[in-house]
């Protein structure tokens, strides 16, 4: 079961830094150099100074002496303490969070969720799962800032099977503590939460609940890996969370499109691809506006471009009796999941893929927009582009409950959740 519990946070003082609006960041992982620039013009005390602390330049060696850059976060972090920028909750509490947006299909939502620690625990015990498998990547950047500042400071986003908003709504009628937007236009405002009755309500309703990463597995990891190292109990056994309940009518799911290359200086190969998804699939021309499957009825959609033809076509599976064989043993909601199929069917059967080559990218990548993936193959960088539909909630919700995990960027959950709302202490 779901341990969820409020906190005592570190956070800005908004009297001393301005709003939350200049001090919050996206994800550390999004942000670039350019980026990471314009967000500390905005405010020298923005999140993304301690997130994504600056490498050692040999050109200024000032900047930070010893060449650290997670002991130049602790030593910010340190400073912004003692500055009065950052201050410690000497109560716990829970934070609720808004996020008002448009949609990269234009419609507009409000999503709710909430900032809490949760007991970190190893996946076999169910209670929190990754709802997609992952490409490997680096934990030891994110280990090592834990070492360094002994916070949580990027809120892993997941998503609960139990939905325990209701329980904070009449808390959140006032004026919000912070409010602050994103590129993106999405406005976010956060309440703090301290009534005692509601946080007990909250971790009683979340009690029964599976959380589900739908945005931060390998931060999930670097809290396991640091609560391995350093052992027994104590809050190394908890890490941020921003919960969304699977039920929220604010919560959208948005594909994320497949595109490959290695095709166009291999003309055998293209013939193969071609005559390959010309047998499994029934294929109609369509124009490149009517790529785009989204709203499409029945199993295995897809819209697909390719470098060669410069032509879209619609997709569609003709029966699944290959599908169920090689999936045999798979539960239906899966066998039924068009990344699933894309990714038996075409790279690895007719493209060729291992394993190895899709958790590598070899070959692959990913696009979150049709225009983007077009682009990606009129300017030559890719060959041929599968389009996808989104993944109905419903559906995350009948693989989240069997021991299956999706095919790695099987959904694209929007908006993001900001950096710089709380921090956890973790040591």
């Amino acid at each position: 079961m779901a341990d969820v519990r409020p906190f005592k946070a570190l956070h800005y003082d908004l009297d001393k830094v301005g709003s939350l609006d200049a001090v919050a960041a996206p994800p550390y992982d999004v942000i670039d150099a350019a980026g990471r620039a314009r967000l500390l013009a905005r405010s020298p005390y923005n999140a993304v100074a301690i997130d994504l602390p600056k490498p050692f330049d040999p050109a200024d060696p000032a900047s930070n002496p010893d060449g650290d850059p997670y002991e130049e976060a602790a030593r910010t972090i340190d400073a912004w303490r003692s500055e009065g920028a950052l201050v410690a909750d000497t109560e716990p509490a829970i934070w609720a969070l808004t996020q008002d947006y448009t949609a990269p299909d234009g419609s507009a939502h409000s999503r709710h969720g909430i900032l809490a620690r949760v007991r970190v625990e190893d996946y076999e015990t169910g209670a929190v799962r990754p709802h997609e498998r992952t490409h490997p990547g680096p934990l030891l950047d994110r280990l090592e800032l834990t070492r360094a500042t002994l916070h949580n400071l990027s809120p892993i986003f997941s998503l609960s099977t139990e939905d325990a908003w209701p329980l904070l709504e009449p808390a959140v009628q006032g004026e919000p503590w912070g409010v602050a937007s994103d590129e993106d236009g999405t406005v976010n405002r956060v309440w703090r939460v301290g009534d005692p009755a509601i946080l007990a309500a909250v971790t009683e309703r979340l009690a029964g609940a599976q959380l589900l990463i739908a945005d931060g597995h390998h931060r999930y990891e670097t809290a396991r890996a640091y609560r391995d190292e350093v052992g027994g109990e104590g809050p190394q056994n908890y890490t941020l969370m921003s919960l969304t309940g699977l039920d929220d009518p604010g919560l959208t799911v948005f594909p994320t499109h497949r595109l490959l290359s290695g095709f166009a200086d291999d003309p055998e190969r293209m013939r193969r691809l071609g005559g390959g998804l010309r047998e499994l699939f029934e294929s109609v021309e369509v124009s490149r506006e009517e790529l785009d499957p989204s709203g499409e009825e029945g199993v295995g959609v897809f819209g697909l471009y390719d470098s060669f033809h410069k032509q879209a076509y619609r997709l569609r599976l003709k029966d699944t009796a290959e599908l169920d064989r090689l999936l045999a043993g798979k539960p239906e909601a899966y066998r039924r999941l068009d990344s699933a199929i894309l990714e038996t069917l075409v790279l690895k059967g007719l493209a060729g893929m291992s394993d190895e080559d899709i958790d590598a990218r070899r070959g692959l990548e990913y696009a979150k927009s049709v225009p983007d993936a077009l682009a990606m193959v009129d300017d030559g960088r890719y060959d041929v582009a599968f389009i996808q539909r989104p993944v109905p909630v419903e559906q995350v919700r009948a693989i989240a409950e069997t021991d299956e995990n999706m095919p790695p960027k099987s959904t694209y959950f929007f908006p993001k959740v900001m950096t710089g709302m709380v921090f956890n202490p973790v040591g």
